[in-house]
């Protein structure tokens, strides 16, 4: 399949299809989506969501990142730039249990310093600067965790989990979905030797996420089901941790439920992590591990309402929504990503160019290459009569062709 950002998903899918010798009612058959879905995104008239991306995909036996065209070709200086440490962070992961040959780590104070500041880039998504100085870091705290001791050697592992974070995150922001899956999975490892419940949560939850977004909702359902069976019994007490723990949980829930269109229960899920960030108390509560409070709660209440097609319900629960100044760059960024694909469904095509543009100006490299931010362009464009300059703009800085 072509990685051409001149096409579309609508016509990866129609090409896909047409390879299979299957008509769009067999496609939509097996994806188990109505047939008006598949000729709306083939035609370019309706925006493919994240849900019929990974249902298509999974009749063809494909990987969504196949069907988004992802990772987007690199066709300029600063694109190579922001991808210049992907090919030594998949080295590093592939490295993750061997001692570095030669390589004396500094004190892990000095190396937890610099840690720090790349979990502030990872928030403020500044994604060129990671990847320049994440794989020199990631082997130097690989280093640690094979000299430290005791109460030491957990706090290495909870640095070495910081920067599979990372990795993850930098990899999964510019569509390198292969490379994303092994940095989880070296989290999940990493994790279970930190002493931390907030890691091995953080594990969970994006072991979940893989599930999810390849369209195993149920099996993603079951799954955190049985991991917050492992944290109720401590849920009386209070604990930050633990509260923190129960509510990222039913958040990624909740978005397994709307992708598989069972809005009750995506809609429970969303009440007890409301009612979980309550108990947390800080609206802005900032966990080193997750973000998570009721600014977050409603961040995700706004994208699981657009996750189940309801543009007007995620407008509505955006309204009023406080955004503090100090909400990280990427869950804000996000909100404006999921506003202006609520604003699309809506019929609102001037509020989803502005609501793009907002996006684009909190966190302009997530903004870019975010798959979904390609298609409602692509879907705005077509339904314009006539294109603006802005849109023409708009399409050329994020590398859509029109």
């Amino acid at each position: 399949m072509s990685r051409d950002t001149d096409r579309g998903i609508g016509q990866r899918v129609a090409e896909e299809r047409k390879l299979a010798g299957w008509t769009q009612p067999r496609l939509a058959q097996e994806a188990n989506v109505s047939v008006s879905l598949v000729r709306a995104v083939e035609q370019g008239r309706a925006p493919a969501s994240p849900a019929f991306v990974s249902s298509v995909a999974k009749a063809f036996k494909t990987s969504p990142a196949e069907i988004l065209g992802q990772p987007y070709p690199r066709t300029t200086r600063d694109e190579t730039e922001v991808s210049s440490g992907i090919a030594l962070i998949r080295s590093e992961l592939a490295a993750y249990d061997i001692p570095p040959a030669g390589l004396q780590p500094r004190a892990i104070a000095e190396v937890a310093a610099d840690v720090e500041r790349m979990r502030t880039l990872r928030r403020a998504s500044s994604l060129r600067q990671m990847s320049q100085d994440l794989p020199v870091l990631m082997t130097e705290v690989r280093a640690l965790v094979h000299s430290e001791q005791g109460g030491n050697l957990q706090r290495a592992y909870r640095l070495l989990c910081e920067m599979y974070l990372c990795a993850r995150g930098l990899a999964h922001k510019l569509g390198y979905t292969d490379l994303m899956t092994v940095a989880i999975e070296r989290l999940g490892w990493a994790a279970a030797s930190t002493g931390s419940r907030l890691w091995v949560t953080s594990a969970q939850y994006f072991r979940a996420s893989i599930l999810t977004s390849t369209g195993d909702w149920n099996t993603a359902l079951v799954y955190l089901e049985r991991c917050r069976a492992e944290l109720e019994s401590e849920l009386g007490n209070d604990d930050t941790e633990h509260l923190v723990s129960w509510g990222g949980l039913h958040l990624q829930s909740g978005l397994a439920a709307a992708r598989a269109g069972d809005r009750d229960t995506a809609d429970a899920h969303l009440a007890e992590a409301r009612e979980t960030a309550a108990r947390v108390g800080d609206p802005d509560y900032h966990e080193p591990v997750f973000y998570f409070g009721p600014t977050n709660v409603g961040i995700w209440s706004v994208g699981l309402a657009v996750e189940m097609l309801d543009g007007t319900e995620g407008i509505n629960r955006a309204r009023n929504l406080p955004v503090p100044a100090s909400t990280p760059k990427s869950r804000a960024g996000h909100l404006y990503i999921d506003l202006a694909r609520g604003f699309l469904l809506h019929g609102d095509r001037a509020k989803t160019l502005d609501a793009l543009n907002s996006a684009r100006k909190i966190a302009p490299i997530q903004t870019r290459y975010h798959p979904m931010v390609h298609e409602t362009v692509r879907v705005l464009a077509r339904q314009e009569a006539r294109s603006t300059e802005s849109l023409r703009g708009f399409a050329a800085w994020c590398g859509v062709g029109q």
